[in-house]
């Protein structure tokens, strides 16, 4: 059941590193065969020379891609089978330098749209559980130290919103060090020009400085502190969805954050003599429920964890996966979320979706 791939993914993703999961299908017709294995290679692979020596330039090109846009690619071999490439995120962190007025509407908001949240502040009434109930971590330390702390890596977004000058700029000389998704910093344009000002004399590049989001948020003329949460973080969704050429602002690719669920992962791994299958959504067109990347259990007494959008459809591809499961093989099943939809909220509109059954 490829045990130890799945092991050493959920670690990856702890670590913060992002993954591709490779599954080698062996075709018996054009939606069922066996699974011959699973490889995992982590982006730190895929940049190294010994990994580009050992894949052809078609499949390196694939993993490359998966990376960058977080789809789901499909190698077709010349003998007619096929390698399904999943590329895994690390669960995007939201860090909050500062616990003031503002880190607590940031920390609702965030971990609404997807972030786990990570506070920082030096003072114990300000960094404590009482006030951040919904934060995943909270650091109580000066906010220089902290960094040591941090392990900052390029799923992480940085949001620089302490109590004084001093303080921001501290923060955000350490948060250039690193690699992160997006920095930002509050503050009036004229003190970010200041603090813009010194860096570029101190002998940072001007590339570097412009990818400071300062003064941080979308301009909507925000004033409360539940309005400028909102600004930074439609700000940072449009980093973690979007890139763009920082010189024209025109957008370069939508990038898929996969929808990653630890729990199906874990309960994967968990040995039982109750046969079980995994389903994965590898595309789908159309307003469709759930997009590719998105799992769920499905065992043969019926129990399931996670859900690839409900409905009649979902029903069909349980019972379609007892099957799969008593031939310990895969099948790739067209899914039309269509009559469903319309059936249960009167509307027109739906999708379809490609998903991939496989007997573990």
């Amino acid at each position: 059941m490829n045990i130890k791939v799945y092991n050493a993914l959920l670690e990856n993703l702890t670590n913060g590193q992002k993954s591709v999961l490779m599954t080698y299908l062996k075709t018996v017709d054009n939606k069922s065969g066996n699974i011959i294995k699973k490889e995992l290679i982590t982006r730190e692979d895929i940049d190294s020379t010994n990994q580009q020596t050992t894949v052809s330039k078609e499949l390196n090109e694939k993993l490359n891609h998966a990376l960058h846009t977080g789809n789901i690619e499909i190698l077709n071999m010349k003998n007619n089978d096929q390698i399904l490439i999943e590329p895994y995120f690390p669960k995007p962190r939201l860090i909050i330098f500062g616990g003031g007025h503002i880190a607590i509407p940031l920390v609702a908001f965030g971990t609404k749209v997807g972030f786990s949240a990570t506070v920082i502040d030096d003072r114990p009434s300000f960094a404590n559980s009482n006030r951040f109930s919904k934060a995943s971590e909270i650091i109580c330390d000066s906010f220089k130290n902290s960094f040591s702390k941090l392990n900052i890596g390029e799923s992480d977004f940085i949001v620089i919103v302490t109590r004084g000058h001093k303080h921001d700029e501290t923060c955000l000389r350490n948060a250039l060090r690193c690699n992160p998704a997006y920095i930002g910093m509050i503050g009036s344009k004229r003190r970010v020009k200041g603090v813009k000002d010194k860096l570029l004399s101190d002998g940072y590049t001007a590339s570097r400085i412009e990818e400071i989001n300062a003064p941080i948020g979308l301009d909507i003329g925000a004033v409360t502190p539940e309005e400028i949460a909102i600004a930074i973080i439609a700000e940072i969704i449009s980093y973690r969805r979007i890139s763009k050429n920082p010189a024209t602002s025109k957008i370069t690719k939508k990038v898929n954050w996969p929808e990653f669920d630890p729990e199906i992962i874990e309960n994967l791994l968990v040995k039982e003599e109750i046969p079980k299958a995994l389903v994965t959504i590898i595309s789908s067109k159309g307003s469709v429920p759930r997009k590719a990347g998105a799992k769920m259990l499905v065992w043969f007494d019926g129990r399931t964890i996670g859900s690839i959008g409900g409905g009649c459809s979902e029903a069909s591809v349980i019972a379609t996966a007892r099957d799969v499961m008593l031939n310990k093989s895969y099948s790739i099943e067209d899914v039309d979320m269509t009559a469903d939809m319309a059936e249960e909220e009167g509307m027109v509109c739906g999708g379809k979706m490609k998903v991939l059954i496989e007997s573990l």
